[in-house]
């Protein structure tokens, strides 16, 4: 058996970890694997079980990884990211295998290209690893955690909350005197899912605010949620008529996985809340007479 060439365009989607050892352990760089084969469909699968006396154990490297070790730095070509079906988890990898010592005949060792296994026992990995070409990889049978970018597609689908645009007067406002808005709806929200067997937790907080007043000036971005009168720091002016303002909230998150080191969620989502309809009056100078 030769060193592995895989094409990168047969395959699904990603997520990656670094790993050691035959089966699954994490460390920095790979995912290990014991078994490394071409599925039904025509796409690389890597799994934790192996024939028995399999000559190769295997491990999956990030092309960065490789592109660092060889180049001393990344490139833009190592950076791909597969499609994946439902359920799948598939990465863009560099596959490299090693030898494993196998038995021979009369109790001798040897393996699988006749490299010399010296005095190591059957199972044990010699030589150095030969690396394959970079390939999209099925690696859901490693059960890796969730990755960043696997947690973002979670988190975009999460029920966050709309969030309700108050405004200050509660009424009608009037012109020359600016209409105050803020939002009491939460801002910070906390999702416990399963991922694949794993617990994840999402806390997502709200990042940005973007009012839309309803009128030719557009919106107001701010990154506080505003606040009543007379602490109120966003607000607008109007010219007489009748407008509808809304919430525009982007959220950003961080997560943890069984408990871990919190990690920041490489994304960003919205949500709209409710539009707020109020009429904006002409206000007018009436003479009266104090003694009437």
């Amino acid at each position: 058996m030769t060193a592995i060439a895989v094409s990168a365009t047969s395959a699904q989607a990603c997520v990656g970890l670094d790993c050691d050892g035959p089966g699954v352990t994490t460390g920095p760089g790979s995912l290990t694997a014991a078994y490394l084969e071409r599925s039904p469909g025509g796409y690389w699968a890597a799994s934790k079980n192996a024939p028995v006396e399999h000559p190769y154990t295997y491990r999956l490297s990030r092309p960065c990884v490789i592109a660092d070790r060889e180049n001393g730095g990344c490139r833009p070509s190592d950076f791909f990211e597969c499609p994946a079906a439902p359920g799948r988890v598939v990465e863009y990898l560099v596959p490299e295998q090693r030898r494993l010592v196998l038995s021979g005949p009369n109790g001798t060792t040897r393996t699988e290209d006749e490299f010399p296994p010296g005095d190591a026992s059957v199972g044990t990995p010699v030589g150095p690893w030969i690396v394959g070409q970079r390939a999209c990889i099925d690696i859901t049978a490693l059960n890796p955690p969730p990755s960043p970018g696997e947690v973002f597609r979670y988190f975009e689908t999460l029920p966050l909350p709309q969030l309700t645009t108050q405004h200050q007067p509660p009424g009608d406002g009037l012109t020359g005197l600016p209409v105050i808005f803020y939002t009491d709806s939460p801002t910070t929200q906390t999702f416990t899912v399963d991922i694949r067997g794993f617990q994840v937790v999402i806390e997502a907080t709200a990042q940005r605010f973007t009012w839309h007043t309803g009128d030719a000036t557009g919106q107001i971005v701010s990154t506080d949620p505003g606040r009543p009168y007379p602490d109120e720091t966003v607000e607008h002016s109007y010219q007489s008529g009748t407008y509808t303002a809304s919430l525009t909230v982007t959220w950003g998150a961080t997560f943890t996985v069984d408990g871990g080191t919190p990690a920041d969620v490489p994304g960003t989502t919205t949500t709209d809340g409710p539009p707020v309809t109020f009429d904006v009056l002409q206000a007018r100078t009436v003479l009266t007479n104090p003694y009437d």
